[in-house]
């Protein structure tokens, strides 16, 4: 791993965000992980999406943002989109387990 830094050239700057970027993917892999996982505790679709959490949460990573000098109202879309999709996926877990 090279710091910006380090970086000599442009080859070396792609790889490292290539490298990053792997990361925060296995990250949000194992983020789905847990939203799945946390279908079984809930009671309803209510309690699936969960507005207030949802809420709070956005409202808590745009001040992670902002103390990593991003942009937040950039994060708050980014993880409103993943978020959304993750709620969608986890009602399909939660659907599926309400049938059985």
């Amino acid at each position: 791993m090279k710091t910006p830094d380090q970086c000599e050239s442009m080859v070396d700057i792609r790889a490292e965000i290539d490298r990053l970027d792997r990361q925060v993917i296995a990250l949000l892999g194992q983020r789905f992980a847990y939203v799945k996982a946390a279908s079984k505790f809930k009671t309803s679709e209510t309690t699936v999406r969960a507005t207030e959490r949802l809420q709070a949460m956005l409202q808590q990573r745009r001040v992670w943002a902002e103390e990593e000098g991003l942009d937040a109202d950039v994060v708050e879309k980014m993880y409103q989109d993943l978020v959304n999709y993750f709620i969608d996926e986890e009602m399909k877990h939660w659907q599926q387990s309400e049938i059985k």
